[in-house]
């Protein structure tokens, strides 16, 4: 085996490997969200367990998680100080915001994305008819810190014997766990912290931050389309910048970059070629090709076939940008 490929092995995380937590977040022993599972592929993401796996950790200037949820489950109102970005790998999904859930919402098919604006509490909710996985981009290798939970969630996860520290880590006291004694409760927002959370519209939201699938299959024929970016389809400068690619736009000639390209199949089978072999990709698999390794992508069988590519930018990872 060459040095390239045990390289790529290394940084190969295939879907059927995704180790869950479903211990990750406040709201674990909350009805209707206690049967949720939560992915750290790349960096440690956002979890408030120590039972959470990390399967790639690596900085990349971002995180790679994924979540995944039965029918009917939700996760709970929550913000993020940095992007938080998800495509549909299955399952049809309702994402909801505002600080009750109920100032929009918005419904994502396989495939379609969405770059939830930061600083906004936003849910999800599995609503199809079978398990379903949505994959997530996180700005930052920090991922912004962590999660900033609506009152109301601490709320009902206290009621259900789960106590977050101001540390954001949780303690479940129905194993017996005790905050320790030089440590606090997490504390909970004030009215007057509330009022800075905004309460978007589905027409300032949906326009602005959310890309249909067949859009993207359309707009990505002759070239990559630049999806999240300073002049993509979603306009940002999130710290990185997604592409999506199909049959039509993925170049024969192999490329160096200077920094990690992630590379997420949606639809159909994929082969990564590199300096030194080859590897098959499937829908939900996760490779981070190392900076420098010339590479290249394309389809593996005949059919319809779809991946999105993930790049770190030199922008810092913040605030949703505003376009000046």
């Amino acid at each position: 085996m060459s040095t390239e490929t045990s390289e790529i092995a290394g940084r190969l995380v295939r879907y059927g490997d995704l180790i869950p937590c479903k211990t990750a977040f406040i709201d674990a022993h909350t009805p209707g969200s206690d049967q949720k599972e939560n992915f750290t592929i790349i960096g440690g993401g956002v979890s408030e367990s120590v039972d959470q796996h990390v399967h790639l950790n690596l900085p990349h200037g971002f995180n790679i998680g994924a979540a995944g949820q039965p029918p009917r489950c939700r996760n709970s109102l929550h913000s993020h100080r940095t992007a938080e970005v998800f495509f549909v790998l299955s399952g049809r999904w309702r994402f909801f915001w505002g600080r009750w859930g109920t100032a929009g919402e918005v419904v994502l098919e396989v495939g379609d994305i969405i770059n939830i604006p930061t600083g906004i509490f936003r849910g999800f909710e599995n609503i199809g008819t079978d398990y379903g996985m949505i994959m997530a981009i996180l700005g930052g290798d920090d991922a912004g810190g962590g999660v900033i939970w609506a009152p109301q969630v601490i709320e009902d996860a206290s009621n259900h014997g789960l106590i977050l520290s101001e540390k954001g880590r949780l303690y479940d006291t129905k194993k017996g766990q005790l905050l320790p004694e030089n440590e606090k409760p997490m504390p909970q927002l004030t009215d007057k912290e509330l009022l800075s959370y905004p309460e978007p519209t589905t027409l300032e939201v949906v326009p602005n931050h959310v890309a249909r699938y067949w859009d993207m299959v359309s707009l990505s024929d002759t070239a990559p389309a630049n999806v999240i970016g300073e002049n993509g389809m979603l306009r940002d400068k999130p710290g990185f910048e997604v592409e999506f690619l199909t049959r039509n736009s993925c170049s024969d000639k192999m490329e160096k970059i200077d920094r990690s390209d992630v590379i997420m199949p949606v639809r159909g089978h994929w082969k990564l070629v590199y300096d030194g072999g080859s590897v098959t990709l499937n829908p939900g698999d996760t490779v981070s090709v190392p900076s420098g390794l010339a590479h290249r992508v394309e389809p593996a069988m005949t059919g319809h076939c779809s991946l999105y590519r993930i790049r770190a930018t030199l922008d810092p990872a913040g605030s949703t940008w505003k376009g000046h």
